[in-house]
């Protein structure tokens, strides 16, 4: 049966410098070569998850924003979008402005990918997003809160503490409108909280993206709560070394860890081209 392979990035298959190894490089682009179905499930854009990818041969449409987007990387051509309604836009801008959270702000202005922020309202988690995405074509620094609100709106990224964030955190997990997460950001001290349209999970893009691809089992792997859909989804599914315990409780299997190649070494071993 023709199988999908699915990787999570940060924490799974990038390493703590944000890279795919070599080896993994090597290992991966060998049996993509052969023939076999890989792609990448990440919260990143296509653009930040381009960089971080660099070198790795993934010939299919990949999932980004957390399921928001299915997106073919060599067209930029978007197969699948979920965005908020004006409603639910609207009880997002409520809320972030009851609690005072200043969020950054994905969407599409004038038909063009944005991310929007406040430049008065930069904590270190935000300069630190910021650092690590500079020349980013999407960044769209603001002076004025009128404006930070704008376009077509499909994602909310809210970095902090994480006493002030979950508040929101519990508003918006309990409205079935929405999904949001929360979890400490990889290798830091600080919280992010992401609020999404309720259809934005790894789960029903991949899903959508195994009829594309004709495929009829999905193997994935991941680290980290927002990856729990993605399991459950999959026909099988591996957590590396490094996860957190809830994913591993799913998981059909633990390999090695982001820093060991375990994805790349679980494939070399499993998969018969």
């Amino acid at each position: 049966m023709k199988t999908l392979y699915v990787t999570d990035l940060d924490g799974t298959l990038l390493n703590r410098q944000d890279r795919i190894s070599q080896k993994s490089l090597d290992i991966i682009n060998k049996l993509v070569g052969k023939g076999m179905t890989f792609t990448y499930a990440t919260a990143r854009s296509l653009v930040s998850a381009s960089v971080v990818t660099k070198g790795l041969s993934a010939n299919i449409p990949v999932v980004s924003y957390n399921g928001a987007f299915i997106i073919n990387p060599s067209t930029d051509e978007i197969l699948l979008s979920s965005k908020f309604s004006k409603e639910d836009t609207e009880k997002v801008i409520t809320v972030l402005q009851k609690y005072d959270i200043s969020p950054l702000v994905y969407a599409y202005v004038d038909n063009e990918e944005k991310v929007s922020w406040l430049t008065s309202r930069e904590n270190d988690g935000i300069k630190r997003y910021l650092s690590l995405r500079k020349n980013d074509r999407r960044l769209r620094p603001l002076s004025n809160s009128t404006q930070l609100y704008m376009g077509d709106m499909f994602y909310f990224t809210c970095i902090g503490e994480k006493e002030e964030l979950l508040p929101i955190y519990e508003i918006f997990s309990k409205d079935e409108r929405f999904r949001c997460t929360i979890q400490q950001e990889l290798y830091r001290p600080e919280y992010w909280c992401d609020i999404m349209p309720a259809k934005a999970t790894k789960a029903e893009a991949i899903k959508k993206l195994k009829e594309i691809m004709g495929c009829e089992r999905v193997v994935s792997f991941g680290d980290a709560i927002n990856d729990i859909p993605m399991f459950e989804l999959s026909d099988e599914c591996y957590a590396v070394e490094n996860a957190v315990d809830e994913l591993k409780a799913l998981a059909t299997g633990v390999i090695g860890s982001n820093e060991e190649d375990g994805v790349a070494e679980w494939l070399r071993d499993n998969v018969t081209i």
